[in-house]
């Protein structure tokens, strides 16, 4: 299943292929400050493929913050953070916000709160190697 996803402008635009025909779509609405101010919900599959396209990376702001393992992409131009990417031993994993979900009826969603404080960093670069979406493609440039 192809879901294409977007922030506002279209400046950062996703085309993640979900692994099978899923009737619902776990998704996790993080209780971090960031991810609250900036309505963050985020899925990934392991299975799944994400080709992100950043048409003008000059406008894309990299966040970082706590154990500085993981990038929010925020859009300089409208503001809203489509994706994460963590680079680990070489290979870069990612999730999506399903907020910036252009094509997926949003009653599949199914959202739920999620707290990873106290989380240690090895404990958190695990997590993402078995969760996170480790077939990822970032493109820079239209």
């Amino acid at each position: 299943m192809l879901i294409d996803g977007a922030c506002h402008c279209g400046n950062i635009r996703f085309a993640l292929e979900w692994s099978g025909e899923a009737d619902d779509i776990a998704a996790r609405a993080c209780d971090c400050s960031f991810c609250i101010k900036h309505g963050g919900v985020w899925t990934a599959q392991a299975g799944a493929t994400l080709r992100l396209r950043l048409s003008d990376p000059q406008r894309v702001s990299r966040y970082a913050f706590g154990t500085h393992t993981a990038d929010f992409l925020v859009c300089a131009t409208c503001g809203a953070v489509p994706a994460v990417v963590s680079r680990i031993e070489g290979r870069l994993y990612a999730v999506v916000n399903v907020n910036a979900f252009e094509n997926l009826e949003p009653a599949r969603i199914r959202r739920a709160p999620a707290s990873l404080h106290g989380e240690t960093e090895s404990a958190r670069l695990a997590r993402r190697q078995r969760n996170w979406i480790g077939q990822v493609e970032l493109v820079e440039g239209a």
